[in-house]
Order: structure tokens, then sequence, then C-alpha cells
């Protein structure tokens, strides 16, 4: 019976924020959006996987944006049926794509996240004054309180040039934090400061390790890279959409951290791992971050279930790569983690496939565990891809890919295939889609090159012919076959 009532309240909960989406056709797409001084408009397709999945994050933050100040209308578009006009009319090409319009036209492309915290957070810096101008300290409070986000906040009694540099980075930052000024003198004298910048930390990360407000000093030069160094403070929380904000070398905690249900429980193991983590905070980063929230991440580091509440504790280098505490949570555990991991005593994780016991294969066989020796250290020219078992494209590219590697069977070159899905890529290859192709010339001090030309087996024959390091022994530069010598 509870677990009825918990499916009828999350459904209710889905469909009042579905409410709040302005579904928009060809008839009446002008005329409505033209009501509304800002809007992002979502033009996609039924079918389309990414679309289904943007959906229930587009209606939940739908319904904090209908009631913001002043409020931000999110429209969706559905470019296979009422909408086709209205989707060509604006160059729509691919599912979804987002675009925010003023007063009807459009203003420019969306860029920000797609969930629904980051898509709040990025509408709501597009309206009204990328600072607020708090008048009372009523204000200054309700302007601290209204996010669980850091506010920046700039006090000034009179016009100076750290004010000036204070205005001109709340442009620039203003899709990324939090930005309020005031000359009010009730203000300046609660806070004791006349002219000056205080970061102000959300009171749900507040802890007696660090200071809940950081003051800067500087003359507004810095102030970019000061605001990015305090934001966090020692152990920042690391959300979906704000990840990109932690940089490496970084330690971070999984568990289930819930700053909407569980306050106090979030901040119970987050005060341990600041207990730790204060001493070291100079050379390394810290976060924490919901378990389920970055299952994806755990399982790039073979964790598929974690068995009980204690932190589960992973880490990059500066270099990416990736190491694991293995031991259950104990604050000497996490510290001992800490020490070896600076100095350098633990063993990089690395998934990767078991190495094929055979290799004889025209396309040779990638894994993490023998990457170097089949790509990196090989002594040849290496075109590899990268791709996914499921994927169609990749499927589509087997026959062409065989041929040219039988082709070149008695060549200098090495043509490699990988599993993209089952093994770590390493830097500097970069896969984002599939397949994924890359040229690595025999020189190592040569970077590789993405691969961008045709997937026929001429295609690959007349790149490699091109690019090799020495000439085919079998084909000219062009990819031609080169005449064979006879005895007469």
């Amino acid at each position: 019976m509870l677990k009825f009532f918990c499916f009828v309240a999350l459904l209710a909960a889905t469909r009042a924020g579905e409410a709040d989406v302005l579904d928009l056709t060809d008839a009446d797409f002008d005329s409505r959006l033209a009501q509304h001084d800002t809007a992002l408009v979502m033009f996609y397709a039924p079918w389309c996987g990414h679309c289904k999945r943007l959906k229930p994050e587009y209606a939940k933050a739908a319904e904090d944006l209908v009631r913001n100040d002043p409020p931000v209308a999110l429209v969706k578009v559905d470019c296979t049926e009422g909408g086709k006009e209205t989707c060509n009319k604006h160059g729509v090409s691919g599912y979804p794509t987002l675009k925010i319009f003023r007063g009807g036209e459009v203003s420019q492309e969306y860029s920000g996240p797609r969930e629904a915290p980051g898509i709040v957070k990025y509408m709501r810096a597009q309206v009204g004054p990328s600072s607020k101008e708090v008048a009372s300290v009523a204000e200054l409070e309700k302007f601290l309180a209204a996010e669980k986000d850091v506010g920046v906040v700039g006090f000034f009694a009179t016009e100076s040039d750290l004010k000036g540099a204070f205005l001109k980075l709340a442009d620039k930052l203003r899709e990324k934090v939090r930005f309020a000024h005031s000359t009010n003198k009730d203000v300046l004298k609660k806070e004791g400061v006349s002219d000056g910048i205080v970061l102000f930390r959300p009171a749900h990360l507040h802890n007696k390790f660090e200071e809940n407000n950081v003051k800067y000093e500087g003359d507004g030069s810095d102030l970019r890279e000061w605001i990015n160094k305090n934001s966090h403070g020692i152990a920042g929380h690391r959300r979906s959409d704000n990840r990109a904000e932690f940089v490496n070398p970084l330690v971070t905690a999984y568990y289930a951290v819930d700053y909407v249900k569980n306050i106090k429980g979030s901040n119970y193991w987050r005060n341990r791992i600041l207990k730790v983590a204060k001493p070291y905070a100079d050379r390394l980063n810290f976060a924490v971050s919901s378990k389920d929230d970055f299952q994806h991440e755990l399982n790039e580091y073979g964790i598929d279930f974690v068995k009980n509440d204690k932190p589960i504790i992973l880490a990059r280098d500066a270099q990416n790569r990736k190491f694991a505490m293995r031991e259950e949570f104990t604050l000497e555990a996490f510290e001992a983690f800490i020490e070896d991991l600076l100095a350098e005593k633990l063993e990089p994780y690395l998934k990767s496939e078991p190495i094929p016991e055979s290799n004889a294969e025209p396309v040779k066989v990638a894994v993490g565990k023998n990457f170097d020796d089949i790509v990196v250290n090989n002594g040849k020219d290496t075109l590899i891809e990268f791709y996914a078992p499921w994927c169609g494209h990749c499927k589509k590219l087997v026959p062409a890919y065989d041929e040219v590697a039988t082709k070149l069977l008695d060549e200098d070159v090495a043509i490699v295939k990988m599993d993209a899905t089952a093994n770590d890529v390493p830097a500097p290859f970069e896969v984002r889609g599939f397949p994924t192709l890359y040229w690595a010339p025999r020189d190592s001090k040569s970077a590789p090159v993405k691969y961008e030309g045709g997937r026929e087996a001429d295609d690959f024959l007349a790149y490699i012919a091109k690019h090799a390091t020495d000439e085919l022994k079998g084909y000219d530069r062009k990819g031609q076959p080169k005449q064979q010598k006879t005895e007469l």
C-alpha cells in the first residue's frame, strides 16, 4: 500500500511539472511565445532517446521557473507533428535542440546543463540584472537563503574600481554564480564592510573546519580566480550541474548525499571527510557526491553496488589516472589512502577486458591492459577504432575495416579496434560517440589525430597511404596499387 501511495505521489508530481511546460504548435507558436519576456524552447521528436531522458528534467525545471520572479517559460515543440514548419524555420536539424527566446525572438542557443537543477540555475541567470541590488538587511537575508548555493555580495559605500570589476565579472559569470550588491548603510553596517566583497557559503554546508564567509582582499584583478578557489571550500557538494567546477587532482566521497531530505545525515559523513581532508586541501581537491546520481562513475571503477552507507572513496590524479580506496571507510583508512596517493604508492585502477589469448586476426584487439603494446609502442602507424558492441554504425563499419586491415597485412601499419564500453580509453584519446577513430603516427611525439574521413575501405586506404610515415610498399601516396615488376 505504501508503495502505491509513493507511486501516486511521484506520478502527480511529474504531471504537475509537465503541466507547466507549454506545448506549442505551428498555429500558436509565434503568438503565444511573444507573450513571454524570456522562454526556453525544446524542439524534439517523440522517438528520440535523448529527448525522452530530458523531458522529466525539463518538467521539473518548469515547475520552479514558472514561479520565478520574473517567470521563465519552458516550451516544447514536436517537430514530427504540429510543429514541423516552426522547427524548419528555426533550423532544427537534430533532437533535442534548445534555444532561448526573448520577446518571441531567438536570443541564443541554450548551452547549459540538461538536469533540472542546472536548467533552473542557468535560466534564472538569463533574467533580471546579473547582480541583484539589495536595499535592506531583509533583502540580503532573502537573497542568501533563496538558493542552496554560494552567493557573492559586493558592499560599496562609494563608486570604486572594485565595484566596476565586480559588476563586470557578474555579467560574465551570471550563469554560474549568484551575485548581489548593496550601497545601503544598514546593510553595510550589519556586515561591517564599507567597500569589499564577501563570498557566502550556503547554510546547509556550514561547518567547524572552515569559515562560513570569505572576504576578498584584492584589487579586483584576480576576483574570478578567488571565487573559483573559495566557492566549494575544503570539500564541496559536487552535483550533476556543477561537476565541471571540480578539477583534478580530485578525491570524491560517494554516499547517500541528500541535502533536501537528509541534511543531518549528509553532513554526518561530510564532516568526517572535512576533518581528514583539511591538512591536504592545498594539494588536493575534495568533494562529496550522491552515490545514486553518480552511479556511472562508480561503474568506471568496477563498483556496481554499494553494500553499506559508508562513503566510497575514489580519486583521480593530475594525469586523470584513477585510484580507489578498497578498505571500508574509517578516518584512519581515509588518511592513509590520501598519504599513499600523494606519495604515488597506489596502483592506478584500470578497467580492462582480459588480454586476448590470440591476436592473429588482421584487425588487432586492444584492451586496457595491452593498449600501450598494441597501439602506443608497436613501432607502427596505427588506425584505431573505439566502438560499442551495441552501436549500429560500428557494426556497419566491420566489413570495410576488416578489408583494409587485410590489404595492409604486409605494411608497417596496424589496424586496431577497442571496445570503449569495457575498457578505459587513455589520454589523449577522447571518445564522445561511436565509432570514434584516430590515426596515431608511430612517432610517439606526434599527437593522435581524429579520423574524420569516409568509412569505406578505399577511403581508409587513401588516408593511410597519404599520411603513413613512410610510403607504403604496395600503394603510392594516392592509395593506388603500385606496378609490380615482372621478369622478362
